[in-house]
């Protein structure tokens, strides 16, 4: 590769972690414009690599391009998060029975211990560190990178959808609790009550995240 070449991989690589993660945090909103011009001077790069970052955001599914030169971030609506479910589901509760039979029992032993001791209520980044790293487990003990390399896809959106539930610390809650049963079947060794834990919890996120965003659809009293 020419160091020219070099130069704009790095530069594309820098635009597309940087819009990546504003787009997970909600830094950039559902339909915000992102212009070619604009953007490109907003992250120091020039536009070849501006465009190899848009169209690897476009080939995850988090920006839509309108024009040939105006992109916009993709929305969250209720029938895209449960299009993402169904094949969470189907992916996590196959990944849940693998981990039991092949994963080392003693690291999700570890993880029920620390999943009962995390207040998500308190600390809601701590929390999402050590699902990160049950993630990380789990992806070790399946051992397919077929399965994981589609989970991490998953996991590119749930980021965003996960943000809906930041604010409901009751929820946060459970879904700690229903974590601490997934990896208690796994430390068990039992991949259909791992399945069926993970089957469990997805139904309770899938729930509350709808609520969430039908709170947040709906104009407050009075508003005009």
């Amino acid at each position: 590769m020419s160091l020219d070449g070099a130069t704009h991989g790095r530069a594309g690589e820098r635009a597309y972690a940087t819009l990546l993660h504003e787009i997970q945090t909600g830094d950039l909103a559902p339909g915000t414009v992102l212009g070619e011009v604009e953007q490109a001077a907003r992250l120091g790069v020039s536009r070849t690599p501006l465009r190899e970052a848009l169209g690897r955001l476009a080939a995850d599914g988090l920006v839509t391009q309108v024009s040939p030169r105006v992109t916009v971030v993709a929305d969250l609506h209720a029938a895209g998060i449960r299009e993402l479910f169904e094949v969470r589901r189907a992916l996590e509760e196959t990944a849940a029975r693998l981990a039991a039979q092949r994963g080392d029992r003693a690291v999700f032993a570890d993880l029920v211990q620390e999943f009962a001791e995390v207040r998500p209520d308190r600390d809601a980044d701590a929390y999402y560190a050590l699902i990160g790293r049950f993630d990380r487990e789990l992806d070790t003990a399946v051992g397919n990178d077929y399965l994981t390399a589609a989970l991490r896809t998953v996991r590119t959106h749930l980021v965003r959808v996960r943000r809906l539930a930041r604010d409901n610390p009751e929820r946060l809650s459970a879904s700690a609790a229903e974590h601490r049963q997934i990896a208690a079947a796994i430390a068990a060794g039992d991949g259909e009550l791992a399945a069926h834990a993970t089957h469990v919890h997805l139904h309770n996120a899938l729930i509350s995240i709808l609520a969430s965003l039908a709170d947040a659809d709906t104009p407050h009293r009075g508003a005009a």
